[in-house]
């Protein structure tokens, strides 16, 4: 590979959550045990170097002596369009569609204050990112979940008569949509997108739509744009991206949304903006700038490859662990496992199982935060050899 997904750089003290944070604040069971390293698998953020483009275009910006008030350049709408284009053959966006987001989760709230009232209810699938349930909950919102469910070959699915059975009985126009999906994984086929889209224009129902993962899919997977599957969803979702999760970025900050229909885009715009806390950081602009690029394009794929090796690595070894298993993602770099039968087996707590896995160094996450009651949820993210010894463990001490 040209690029290096080998090394996993030393974060301790170097302002990382995933590591500096183990132990303190109830962030997670615990420090390790006496004997054991830390291998930071919790935080959805990776333990690889960052794409080098990125630190030449904000080194590079920083060699000017002036920071002051700032628009966005030309090049930061441009780049955007281009990578949009040439990864997901999106046509017709324009710099007018795109608009600049703190985060994904603020403009996920922005898009609902305009569509609903407080009080309303909101359609989510689950399991369910906790960021959604934390931010609706927070800002008064009364979430209906729709469960996914696996057919016959075991892919999860979207139950479409559960969905309008919910839909109508709770009297919602707006859903919150995950795509690829967070925490399982999954990238929506087309026709799955268009009964999406037939539902919801049957039912007047608007999409706000999170595609923060759209970079990260493994194997002959596509991710198809949301907005990009049919006439309705083009002019009824507010979608929202940001580098973040493909470049390792959010410690910079810099989300932004795609929003075709002008009204909504107007309303949307104007929300997040009453605050004025809502502007761009001008490195954070340089470092997509920097990180939207051809070589950024080769290096993405080149992440996706070692992600996909990673994905076989703890398939093949979970696997192996009897009473537990796992729906291998098309996206994402999370694996959502499922150890609800090793649990009674053994006479086990998900408390205590979370704990024996933190003891022994494998720093995961509790996927019950995900509406998944007996799930852990496992970042693959950091270099292969940190991958085998952390299923090596698990084997060894845990399963």
């Amino acid at each position: 590979m040209k690029y290096d997904f080998t090394t996993k750089p030393e974060r301790a003290g170097m302002d990382a959550i995933a590591v500096d944070m183990v132990g303190k604040g109830g962030f997670g069971p615990g420090a390790p045990k006496d004997g054991f390293s830390l291998l930071p698998m919790w935080v959805a953020d990776m333990n690889f170097p960052v794409f080098p483009g990125i630190q030449e275009s904000v080194i590079g910006r920083m060699q000017h002596p002036a920071f002051g008030y700032f628009a966005p350049r030309d090049e930061y709408f441009q780049e955007i369009i281009r990578w949009h284009q040439v990864r997901n053959g999106v046509e017709g966006m324009e710099p007018e569609h795109i608009g600049y987001e703190n985060g994904v989760l603020g403009g996920v709230i922005s898009a609902m204050n305009v569509l609903c009232s407080r009080g309303d209810k909101v359609l989510l699938h689950s399991p369910t990112y906790i960021g959604f349930t934390g931010c609706l909950t927070d800002n008064g919102y009364h979430i209906v979940h729709s469960a996914l469910v696996p057919d016959e070959n075991d892919i999860l699915r979207m139950d479409f008569a559960d969905m309008e059975k919910k839909i109508v009985e709770n009297n919602i126009h707006v859903m919150i949509f995950c795509s690829p999906h967070n925490p399982c994984g999954r990238v929506w086929e087309r026709w799955e997108l268009e009964e999406l889209s037939a539902l919801c224009e049957r039912n007047d129902v608007t999409v706000i739509s999170d595609e923060i993962w759209s970079d990260i899919i493994v194997g002959d997977n596509r991710h198809i744009p949301t907005q990009s599957a049919t006439p309705y969803l083009h002019d009824n979702t507010a979608a929202f991206y940001a580098p973040s999760k493909t470049f390792n970025l959010a410690g910079l900050v810099g989300s932004y949304h795609v929003i075709y229909d002008k009204r909504l885009r107007d309303r949307v715009r104007k929300e997040s903006g009453l605050s004025h806390y809502n502007s761009m950081n001008m490195l954070s602009m340089y470092a997509l700038i920097g990180a939207y690029t051809e070589e950024g394009m080769a290096w993405t794929d080149q992440l996706c490859q070692a992600i996909r090796k990673n994905i076989d690595i703890a398939c093949e070894a979970i696997a192996g662990f009897e009473g537990v298993s796992v729906r291998r993602p098309q996206g994402t770099y999370m694996l959502f496992v499922d150890c609800e039968a090793w649990c009674r087996k053994n006479g086990k707590t998900m408390d205590e199982l979370e704990r024996a896995c933190w003891d022994v160094g494998v720093a995961l996450q509790d996927g019950r935060m995900f509406h998944g009651e007996y799930s852990l949820r496992i970042n693959l993210a950091l270099p292969e050899e940190y991958v085998r010894e952390a299923f090596d463990r698990l084997k060894k001490y845990v399963f």
